[in-house]
């Protein structure tokens, strides 16, 4: 009965670790959105190339007030994971350091699996503090939106 069980755990937890779960059919991929409380128009910008998994690789983010004007001094934390399988990110991604026009840079992300992941900003800005989540799905090789 242990050895059933400790085999049943194992074959979870290699399909946990593989990505296997299914990405899910009306998942939202859009990369510019309002925040939640409609503060801020955000856009996230992934990186040129596809991130390969377990490498780290910058984003940009660009934020603007629902007229377009570009936001600037703003704060931005990151956070994010993988909802389905109940796990945050490997790493602590953090915006670095500002750009022009509403830009901002974010380093250090990194996946560590294929499948769903969101990409979670809580802005404080001239508005207000605020907050928006993104969803990307990470392929084999790379983020494939």
């Amino acid at each position: 009965m242990n050895r059933l069980i400790a085999a049943t755990l194992s074959l979870a937890a290699l399909a946990a670790a593989a990505g296997c779960m299914s990405v899910p059919q009306d998942l939202d991929l859009a990369l510019t959105r309002p925040s939640i409380g409609r503060k801020y128009v955000v856009t996230l910008q992934p990186p040129a190339q596809p991130a390969a998994i377990n490498q780290l690789h910058a984003w940009r983010v660009l934020l603007n007030t629902p007229a377009g004007v570009p936001v600037t001094q703003a704060r931005i934390r990151v956070d994010g994971g993988m909802p389905q399988h109940g796990h945050g990110l490997p790493t602590k991604p953090q915006v670095t350091r500002e750009l022009p026009d509403g830009g901002y840079l974010i380093e250090g992300m990194k996946f560590s699996m294929t499948g769903w992941w969101e990409i979670k900003l809580a802005i404080d800005g001239p508005a207000g503090a605020d907050r928006v989540t993104f969803n990307t799905v990470v392929a084999e090789r790379g983020v494939g939106r």
